[in-house]
């Protein structure tokens, strides 16, 4: 089945894997992307990092490549590539001189089905993600939004850093690894997505050569704990080494296909600038932005950021502030919440709403500039929402009016849905 939509076309296979191509003639160049819906979201309780485990472990080699074998073949042919797990999905790349293309399909659709999980690999990448996340603990910040982060969910997986808890890093073994792999990559679990200088009817003859006799795998049967309404603020207040201290606010807000989302992002952009949408790409320093004119031109802050990504389940708007030495967390979170009520009381000017939006879009259209970054968003867009959501992300931004802000500044920055979390540097002796 074919259906052409604005020069992307979506062809599924017979086994299930969703593939969408859009040639683009600009460069001899081309990138594959193969998506899989398994990422944070879909570990349960004591088995919490295995996602990301299991993406370390597809760079470990089959019997066709051996450990090592993606690096120097990609490099002898003048690509890259790289993989990344997230809450909603995980993710591989190879970008190519367009005649080189084929081998990333040769590399995907062996690791699909023919990764190894070798018993002694499984224990040195053990050592390895141990070492990621006690780094990860040296951060004050990172510890801080771990803690906000755990509060601000009573059920949903939500809760839990990609990475895992270190209790269930020790515990999880290689048939636990193994078990997941064989789960989740499947052709029926995956979208595979191509952007680049090819012909369609050539690329998708080659896609059913390398992938299409591949069988599908288990339905999945998604069971996701339903997260309650927030009832009341929670707080965390935290104690650790270092020379600064940090506040972190959180509200849970709406998921990527609701009608909330572009206002949110619109928000996002008015209080601390636009930006890439998290986890791929971040944005300028926002210092004509409400919350940098607030705190830091105040001298109440040295840095301060918002954050808020597209997901399947609703997740978190964030605020992140480092407060400058000398001033409270007190005053700092009473700035931050004055500016989150001016929002919700008074609708943004309009020359403000339209520079806010105007970068937003901007950033987008900058994030699609290359095939990478094209075929990453088609195939982002079909984990979290669809493609018709991405084709019409210009279009949805551009019609976010005031009221739009202002409702959805009311709606979810109510005081029980947030989440303030404390860090502040233990005093010597």
């Amino acid at each position: 089945m074919t259906i052409q939509i604005d020069g992307l076309q979506r062809t599924r296979l017979d086994n299930g894997l969703l593939v969408l191509t859009r040639e683009v003639h600009i460069a001899p160049v081309t990138s594959f992307w193969i998506w899989y819906r398994v990422g944070g979201r879909n570990e349960r309780p004591g088995l919490t990092g295995l996602s990301h485990w299991v993406e370390h472990m597809l760079f470990k080699g089959t019997p066709t490549f051996p450990q090592g074998e993606y690096d120097r073949l990609v490099q002898r042919e003048g690509g890259y590539f790289n993989g990344m797990t997230w809450l909603d999905w995980t993710t591989y790349y190879e970008t190519l001189p367009a005649d080189r293309i084929e081998l990333a399909l040769r590399i995907e659709s062996d690791r699909m089905t023919h990764s190894l999980f070798e018993p002694e690999e499984v224990e040195r990448e053990r050592t390895v993600i141990l070492s990621e996340r006690e780094g990860n603990e040296n951060r004050p910040t990172y510890l801080l939004f771990e803690q906000v982060q755990a509060i601000s969910f009573m059920a949903h997986p939500y809760r839990h850093m990609v990475i895992g808890l270190k209790e269930d890093l020790h515990r999880i073994t290689r048939e636990d690894l193994y078990a997941h792999y064989r789960r989740y990559y499947a052709p029926n679990n995956a979208v595979a997505a191509v952007v680049g200088d090819f012909e369609t009817k050539d690329m998708l003859d080659q896609i059913e050569r390398y992938f299409g006799r591949i069988p599908r795998g288990p339905e999945i049967e998604e069971r996701i704990p339903k997260e309650p309404p927030a009832r009341a603020e929670r707080r965390v207040r935290m104690e650790g080494a270092g020379g600064a201290t940090y506040l972190r606010m959180a509200f849970r807000g709406p998921r990527a296909l609701d009608e909330d989302f572009f206002p949110m992002v619109v928000l996002d952009a008015l209080l601390s600038g636009p930006k890439g949408m998290p986890p791929f790409g971040g944005g300028g320093l926002g210092r004509s932005a409400r919350l940098y004119r607030a705190l830091v031109n105040e001298g109440l802050a040295i840095s301060v950021h918002s954050s808020f990504s597209a997901t399947i389940d609703p997740y978190l708007f964030t605020i992140s502030v480092t407060a400058r030495p000398g001033r409270s967390l007190s005053e700092v979170e009473e700035r931050v919440l004055a500016e989150l009520t001016r929002l919700q009381e008074e609708p943004a000017p309009e020359e403000e709403l339209a520079r806010a939006i105007k970068g937003a879009r901007a950033q987008f259209v900058y994030g699609m500039e290359s095939v990478t970054n094209q075929a990453m968003w088609l195939g982002f867009a079909e984990m979290v929402a669809s493609s018709q959501w991405l084709g019409r992300f210009l279009d949805s931004l551009a019609r976010v009016s005031a009221a739009d802000v202002q409702r959805v500044a009311r709606v979810y920055f109510r005081p029980r849905n947030r989440v303030v979390g404390w860090y502040v540097a233990r005093e010597e002796g």
